[in-house]
Formats: C-alpha cells, structure tokens, sequence
C-alpha cells in the first residue's frame, strides 16, 4: 500500500525504513532540507531502556519546588496563559503517585527494551554506524540519599528482569575511569549495563539512505498545510508542494502532533518540553567518560560520542519556545567540568536547544485513531532515540495488519479516554 509519513526525525525515519522493509511504497514530508534537523539533532545520545522512567513520579512536586530553587536548576517555568499547558501540568501531577509511576514505567520499559532488540538486529542486518558504544549508563549520585532513593527504581528494574549494578565508588572508578579525578564529589551509582549510546543524528541521517535503497522516498524543504478528511478517513494532505495521496497516513511530528491534531478535532497530552545540550570536542581522552554518566543532582546526561562529549539535561516548561538561554548553557557546563575537568574544551562546544514530545505519564503514543487510516508515532519525551527503532517496528506492523511482537496495552491514544473519541482499531489487533 501507499503510506505518507509526516516528519523525519528518528521516529520518522525509523517508521519510513520498517514500512518501507515490509514491503510498501513509502513517501515521507519533512519541512526541514535533511532528516533529524529538529528534536533529533543533538540529544543526550543515549539508548537507555534501563533509565526508562517517567518524569512523573512520587515526590515529584516537592522535588520541583527543590529544583527550581536551586542556582543550576534541572527544571525551569516561564509561566503562560496557555491553557495546554496547564492542562497538561495538572495531568502529570496525576500521574505522581507510587501506583501510576510503577504502571507508566512498565509499559515505557516494555517498548525501550524491544526497541533495544531491534536495533541490534538492524545494526547486525545493515552495519550502520553512529558513533555506537555498548558500555551501559552510570546514574551518578552526590549523596546518599539519592542512592537510597534508587531503591524504589532497582525494585521495578528486578520485576522487569532489567539488569543493573549498584557500585560503590571503587565499582564507578571500573567503569568510568576518569572520575578518579573527582572522588569526593559522588558517594555510589546505579549502573545499566544493557544499555548504549550513539549519535541519533547520524543514526537517522544514515537509517534515512538505508530506507531510500529499500524504495521510501524522502520529500525535504516541504511544509504540511493540512491534512483533508472525510467521513473517518483522511484522503489526502495538502503541502507547500502540493496535494500527496495516499491508503494509510502515519504522523510523526514530535511536539507538533497535537497542533495537526487538533484540526482533526483530536486531542492527546503531548506538550514541548525545551531540552538543552551543548556537544564538547574532547581535550584529554583520558579525562573524558567512557559512555553516558548520568549526573542525578543536576539531572545532566554525559555521553561520549567518538571525539566528542554530548551534554544533555534541563526540563523548560516555556511552550515552543527555541530561544537559546545562557543560564542553561551554565548548567551543562557546570555539570561536564565539575566530573570531567579538562576532558572537554567547553569554549568550543556547539549550543543547542530541541523540543521534546512529552507526554504527562512518559508514555509515547503509538497506533491507531478515530480515523481509519491514520497512525500516530509521537509522544516519546526525552526517549524517542532510546525507543525509536521499535516504535518504527511497531507501527510498520499495525499499518500493515499484523500483531506486534509486544503487548498494545497502554499504548494507543484511547488511554486517555474520554480525551478522545472511541478509536477504531485496525482490523485483527483488537
């Protein structure tokens, strides 16, 4: 069948290549003149099912308040009158109990983990190559509190079978040797083996080649006017060159989704939520992590990228905003230099800032809506490199009729309920 996807970022591409390797003729839109331009450009770089988590979480809201009292805060509001955005505060505050938190980290882990699996099989099948390393990620604690406060994460990691080690500093200096340079500045750490790291640009810049050898077409530099209904289906969508047909429609915009949404007359909670990094060209190797640190206090991932460091944190509740802040860059500075000093020239670094597609209880939005023949793929948060390789296999295979390999529950937009409208389910997958 034809299938137009909307967006070319990882979840895009990924879902060009899987549609495209099952079989169908693939067309996808994008605004910008290369794939991952936006969201996937420059994140953190880490393929983390094990630190898959929602944001929403017991204590929480006292650890807000905490954070944005603090001079280098993980967290920062710029207050709106936007009523999205207080729809979609009020809803992760929802979500911050101990019930809802173990039941969103499930279903995040289920599909981080599968998506785990199938990158290593396209990695085995295509060879590609993204600056991958396989060391896992090391959650840095400065104290001990935090360290007995991942007690409740390590209970949810045994249910799931997610292995994991707790170090004590002498177990952290093992893995990440350049820490020796700062010892008193970290008590322990929670190691996730199984997880990896990579550039997510050059991963969907080169997934994109991949998809295009298997027949998908990329249209780049075209704009999305609007997407034509009628009755439950969606006929056609108009561009800036102009009309694209065709039997199914998936769209990945990321923080965008909701906006083509609403003129469909759908709603899901997926709100931008500005994420910072800057990208440090490496000074000292021997000074430099080995793979991704994350540092809990300040909530800054550290990630060694080949001849690089990618720094990555801060959570900016300021709608769709890309200005660039120089307090933010502050943060991620402090971070990389005050665990790695003289690993990186921070004077160098290239600043960035993306939105990232959150949604209130962490989970993505995958699979069907009230319109017959269109799809969604949005809603991964700080998570769509971790989980793109299998929310683009997951999609390929409602698209095309067939049962996923993992379980549905929870991830359709219908767990929203009366948000929306019944959704109507592909035929066999009900």
């Amino acid at each position: 069948m034809k299938v137009v996807i909307l967006g070319a970022g990882v979840i895009g591409t990924a879902s060009a290549y899987f549609l495209a390797k099952a079989g169908h003729e693939v067309t996808v839109i994008e605004r910008q003149p290369a794939p991952a331009l936006e969201t996937s450009y420059a994140n953190a770089g880490e393929v983390s099912p094990g630190y898959s988590a929602p944001w929403a979480g017991p204590g929480v809201p006292l650890k807000a308040i905490k954070w944005l009292m603090m001079k280098h805060s993980p967290l920062a509001i710029n207050p709106t009158f936007d009523l999205n955005t207080w729809r979609w505060v009020m809803q992760m505050l929802m979500n911050c109990t101990a019930a809802r938190y173990e039941v969103n980290k499930g279903r995040m882990l289920r599909m981080a983990e599968y998506s785990r699996d199938v990158l290593q099989q396209l990695r085995a099948d295509t060879g590609i190559h993204y600056d991958e390393r396989m060391q896992g990620t090391l959650q840095l604690f400065r104290n001990q509190a935090q360290l007995d406060a991942a007690e409740a994460d390590i209970a949810i990691l045994k249910r799931y079978d997610v292995p994991y080690e707790k170090l004590d500093k002498t177990g952290c200096l093992q893995v990440e040797p350049a820490l020796a340079n700062v010892q008193e500045k970290f008590v322990g750490a929670l190691r996730l083996p199984g997880d990896e790291t990579g550039d997510c640009f050059k991963f969907t810049q080169n997934l994109a080649k991949l998809a295009e050898g298997l027949g998908a077409q990329f249209r780049y530099g075209v704009s999305i006017e609007r997407l034509v209904k009628e009755g439950d289906q969606i006929t056609s969508v108009i561009t800036s060159a102009g009309e694209f047909k065709a039997d199914s429609y998936v769209l990945a915009l990321g923080s965008y989704s909701p906006i083509k949404l609403r003129e469909l007359g759908i709603r899901i909670p997926v709100y931008p939520i500005k994420g910072y990094s800057i990208t440090v060209p490496i000074a000292d190797a021997s000074c430099a992590p080995e793979s991704t640190v994350m540092d809990e206090t300040y909530k800054v991932a550290i990630t060694r990228l080949g001849d690089r460091i990618r720094v990555g944190g801060t959570a900016e509740i300021t709608g769709y905003n890309l200005d660039l802040r120089r307090d933010r860059r502050d943060t991620l500075e402090f971070s990389v230099t005050d665990l790695f000093p003289g690993g990186g020239d921070v004077a160098k670094a290239e600043f960035w800032t993306g939105l990232r597609p959150m949604t209130p209880d962490g989970t993505p939005v995958i699979g069907p809506t009230p319109y017959r023949n269109l799809f969604l793929n949005t809603g991964h948060g700080t998570l769509g490199w971790t989980m793109a390789c299998g929310s683009g296999q997951f999609i390929a295979d409602i698209v095309s009729g067939k049962r996923p390999a993992i379980s549905t529950e929870g991830l359709y937009m219908d767990r929203y309920g009366s948000v929306n409208r019944p959704i109507i389910i592909s035929r066999g997958l009900a």
